[in-house]
């Protein structure tokens, strides 16, 4: 009996462990509505009032707009920056920039930084905001924070208590169901050549907002994504699809790619974490799409907190733009096509565990309080200097209600070089589309995806 109860105690032990239940006080959950949105940003302005109270978001289009179209209109094309900030005077704003922001400011006199009026543009589906509020007192986190269980379509921890859970809001983030775009990926090298690094068809899916009423389990994969390479012509007709599950240290990242020479689909488990990704010809990493993505096992994370921070943001101007040689200029992006704003972000750090391997040491995020979307990283290299930045352009899709990053870049600040990837504006923008089948994502679907 006595042996018998010891194994319970060691299980239930096990159990707590596994389980870190994330969920706040019903008093806690509500400051949602009041103080805080749906979404767990603070609803009021700040104290200067460069950064507006919450009201609701961007949810006309703007009378340019066509109907159906994919193209959206920048609805503040005609605003002028209130600020202008270079090598001069950074060091005066550089409590509100990225380290990585400065650092160009600083090296390249043909830098600067346009500051917009700031606009809250974000609005989503009430049914996910309504999610959210049940998230906060709902949902658990597994595995000490590295997976999740029994959260509903929506962002899982609205009142964020760790870094893990903040992480997890930014993984979870509302961006539709299922996107397609054709697209480029542009390499900018030292002497400020620009090269196509790919031209691309993409298909991604987030499964879990299909049906909106269903919790998401750990097992759950909330996150898919299928690429065919159609350009330059040493890539054309290779093909990659991946998939992330709410728990991937029980189902890690599945991956499959097809290589025309081989004529097969094989399975490809190394394309994760920071193995050099082939999409950006080698300037970043798997885990550097979109800012970040795929398992957090790696590092631990540290929520720092909140700041006020100009960020790019309705950069609505660079994600639709039609010409890319004319974004990509020498050293940084043409600037007058960056749109910056001041706003509220997360600050998460993520050191690396010891005995874990990255080529980044630590790595430092910036989370969107509005939209959960990571606008920018700085990426720190064993010596403790700075290596790479990144950058994700976002844009209200406010015919859908629905928040856009397709386009996000990564400058190496050691090489110095950059790529920006998602340039879908000489392709017709961003579509959203019905769920593909269950067929479409077989790893059987890459070799006619990439026939050419």
């Amino acid at each position: 009996m006595k042996f018998a109860q010891t194994v319970l105690a060691a299980s239930l032990a096990m159990v707590i462990a596994a389980q870190a239940h994330a969920a706040v006080s019903a008093q806690e959950a509500a400051k949602l509505g009041t103080s805080l949105t749906l979404v767990g940003a603070e609803k009021a302005g700040n104290a200067d009032g460069s950064i507006p109270a919450y009201a609701g978001g961007l949810t006309t289009p703007p009378a340019s707009f066509k109907a159906g179209d994919s193209m959206r209109p920048d609805p503040f094309a005609n605003e002028k920056p209130v600020l202008v900030i270079d090598g001069k005077n950074v060091d005066q704003f550089k409590g509100a920039l990225t380290a990585t922001t400065v650092e160009l400011a600083k090296r390249f006199p043909t830098f600067h930084i346009n500051v917009y009026p700031t606009h809250r543009t974000v609005s989503l589906p009430k049914a996910v905001l309504e999610n959210g509020v049940k998230n906060a007192t709902g949902a658990k986190s597994l595995e000490g924070g590295l997976a999740v269980d029994n959260v509903l379509p929506g962002v899982p921890f609205p009142i964020p208590q760790t870094g893990n859970e903040a992480m997890w809001n930014f993984l979870l983030r509302f961006q539709g169901v299922s996107i397609n775009s054709k697209y480029d990926s542009w390499n900018v090298d030292s002497a400020g050549v620009p090269s196509l690094a790919t031209t691309g068809q993409a298909f991604i899916s987030y499964p879990i907002y299909e049906n909106l009423a269903q919790p998401i389990s750990s097992a759950d994969v909330y996150y898919q994504m299928k690429l065919s390479y159609t350009g330059p012509a040493r890539r054309a007709g290779e093909a990659v699809m991946l998939k992330d599950a709410a728990n991937p240290l029980q189902q890690p990242r599945r991956a499959w790619q097809y290589l025309p020479g081989q004529r097969r689909v094989k399975l490809a488990p190394n394309l994760a974490y920071d193995t050099p990704n082939p999409g950006t010809a080698g300037a970043g990493t798997y885990d550097d799409v979109f800012v970040f993505n795929g398992a957090l096992d790696r590092y631990d994370w540290k929520l720092v907190g909140k700041q006020e921070m100009i960020v790019p943001y309705n950069t609505y101007k660079l994600t639709y733009a039609q010409d890319p040689k004319a974004l990509t200029t020498a050293n940084h992006l043409a600037p007058d096509y960056v749109r910056w704003e001041k706003h509220r972000v997360w600050v998460v750090e993520g050191t690396l565990k010891s005995g874990a391997r990255h080529i980044y040491a630590k790595r430092r995020f910036y989370l969107d309080e509005d939209s959960w979307t990571a606008l920018a990283s700085d990426q720190y290299d064993a010596r403790g200097q700075l290596y790479r930045g990144s950058f994700a352009f976002l844009s209200q899709s406010y015919d859908k209600q629905t928040p856009d990053s397709t386009p996000f870049m990564i400058y190496d600040l050691v090489g110095g070089s950059y790529n920006i990837n998602g340039v879908v504006g000489p392709y017709g923008g961003i579509k959203y589309i019905d769920p593909l089948s269950k067929a479409q994502w077989s790893s059987e679907s890459l070799a006619g995806a990439g026939i050419r």
